[in-house]
């Protein structure tokens, strides 16, 4: 294969070289050997990320054991965590399409890289990674942290939020307990968007299998990261990229290893925009017709009491991949450089009482559920494998709030009563602007039974109960989310896949000629800009071009 950097114009590879060399680069490496960027998302703040500096180390000294030259640079990374609850939320979406942007400009910007090692973890940072690699197209494998230990079970942890929201327990009792449960730097350790967005990164082929749920603290972790700079190097030498893995067929897995771990409802995000970025189309209701058939086969929180270490020590993705492989076409390529057939075709141990055959009672249907109506004309998503059985079918009074703060605002005046649908909207990508992700709200929203919320925003992958929300069109796209108001009575049927505004056609027609949009103060930078340039989440949230 011929090396990126002797595709140069003689007088700009001689001075592309002394600038690399002035940098650190040997003289000889320039010579004769493949360049290969680290493209590192490690932080200080984000505990997914702190991690990264030292597994980049390991994809280094893999990649310099295969004959290439590694080079690092970095891009940002945001922890939903922290940004929870507040107007900074309003930025995780939006920096999805930062890093994938800084990492278009610093690699194809530079122009002397042969092959790419992206290193990410957490909601949004997988997501633009494997975005990059498919709009960047050089041979690329993804790298992750791995989830953390946990000391105590995910219910555990729920019911310390729960004492210190009823005032039980102090905020250092909070901290403490928390630390039992998030014991240490790495993926938070249950089935939210992280978790779910590595075990994808396998499911598509982009990840050494095993490599996602390598615990965070472990030396398989950083064997596995050193494997990864090998086997790119292969991929470099084959001229593999990433658009002859992630192919349509791989996709289909993807969605299929999705349904099966009951993973994060934001996955009906990413994976559109992934697909918009291979330059094809992955509808909901494509994703729906796998998930509607598909069980979930491994109770891993929400869906249940166990960590995403439970699910590694079970037998980890390719476990999962081995118990779903009738539904899997077999002969997409991975970056092993292996079939996913001849991968399977390996001694996998599968604990079963964790992985479940699909054909096992326990062994559920529609994980994660299209609903349409009235009120969603366009569709809004469900996690059913989260929502408790009583609630498949429910019918509330709507309690309409037009923002996140909104609604807690009332839930701390006990404004918010058992059998409420709470309506949050003007949340989606286009009226937050940023798509907040309401965790916080689907908390509170424990607390009071027979209750259910319903949102043009989104949700963390952990959320459980009758949690609704992507919803389109969403309100600042006039959608008729932004027509109900207090008092309406709403309908769910899980069943039916169906959400309802119960009045009638000349209602609708009434307060649609009387419709006014809200409007929030304009915003400047980046969400004002995201605002005017992004389409809808059932597209992705992608940008217009």
């Amino acid at each position: 294969m011929k090396r990126a950097i002797d595709k140069l114009e003689p007088f700009q590879r001689a001075i592309s070289k002394a600038h690399l060399a002035s940098a650190g680069v040997s003289m000889d490496a320039l010579d004769k050997k493949p360049l290969i960027a680290i493209a590192n998302s490690w932080n200080e703040v984000c505990p997914g990320h702190e991690p990264l500096r030292k597994l980049a180390e390991e994809v280094k000294k893999g990649v310099l054991e295969a004959g290439g030259e590694p080079i690092e640079f970095n891009t940002i990374a945001m922890c939903d965590g922290i940004a929870q609850g507040h107007a900074g939320m309003r930025y995780c979406l939006p920096h999805r399409e930062i890093i994938t942007d800084s990492c278009e400009a610093m690699i194809l910007g530079e122009g002397v890289f042969d092959g790419v090692v992206f290193l990410a973890s957490c909601d949004k940072i997988i997501p633009a990674m494997l975005n990059a690699a498919a709009r960047i197209n050089l041979p690329s494998i993804i790298v992750t942290s791995g989830p953390c230990y946990a000391e105590i079970k995910p219910s555990e942890s729920k019911d310390l939020r729960q004492k210190f929201l009823r005032g039980e327990i102090t905020e250092r009792d909070v901290i403490e307990g928390t630390l039992k449960y998030y014991t240490g730097p790495g993926i938070c350790p249950f089935l939210g968007t992280a978790n779910t967005m590595g075990c994808l990164c396998e499911g598509l082929g982009m990840m050494l299998p095993y490599g996602a749920l390598y615990p965070s603290s472990t030396s398989m972790r950083r064997f596995s990261a050193r494997d990864s700079g090998i086997h790119l190097m292969k991929l470099v030498e084959k001229e593999i990229t990433p658009s002859m893995i992630m192919t349509k067929e791989a996709m289909g897995n993807a969605v299929t290893l999705l349904s099966a771990i009951g993973g994060s409802l934001n996955a009906l995000i990413h994976l559109p925009a992934l697909a918009h970025e291979l330059g094809f189309t992955l509808e909901w209701d494509d994703i729906a017709k796998v998930t509607s058939a598909t069980p979930v086969i491994c109770n891993i929180v929400p869906n249940g009491d166990l960590t995403c270490v439970d699910l590694y020590k079970a037998g980890g993705i390719p476990a999962v991949l081995k118990q779903i492989e009738s539904r899997l076409n077999q002969d997409v390529l991975t970056v092993t450089t292996k079939t996913l057939r001849e991968e399977l075709n390996k001694s996998i141990q599968i604990d079963e009482t964790i992985i479940r055959k699909m054909e096992d009672e326990k062994s559920i249907v529609n994980g994660i559920q299209v609903l349409y109506g009235n009120l969603a004309p366009q569709g809004a998503l469900v996690k059913t494998s989260a929502v408790p059985q009583e609630l498949h079918i429910f019918t509330g009074s709507a309690k309409v709030f037009n923002s996140e703060d909104e609604c807690y605002e009332a839930f701390n005046k006990k404004l918010i009563h058992q059998g409420d649908a709470v309506v949050v909207r003007y949340e989606g990508p286009k009226g937050g602007p940023g798509m907040k992700e309401l965790h916080r709200i689907t908390e509170i929203m424990k607390s009071i039974p027979n209750s259910g919320i319903i949102t043009d925003g989104r949700f963390s992958g952990a959320s459980g109960g009758l949690s609704i929300g992507y919803l389109c069109p969403e309100a600042a796209e006039c959608g008729p989310i932004a027509l109900v108001q207090d008092g309406d009575i709403i309908h769910v049927d899980l069943s039916k896949n169906l959400i309802e505004l119960q009045i009638s056609e000349d209602e609708f027609i009434k307060r649609k000629k009387e419709f006014v949009l809200l409007h929030r103060d304009d915003d400047k930078g980046l969400l004002g800009r995201y605002a005017k340039l992004v389409s809808s989440a059932k597209l992705g949230a992608v940008l217009k071009q």
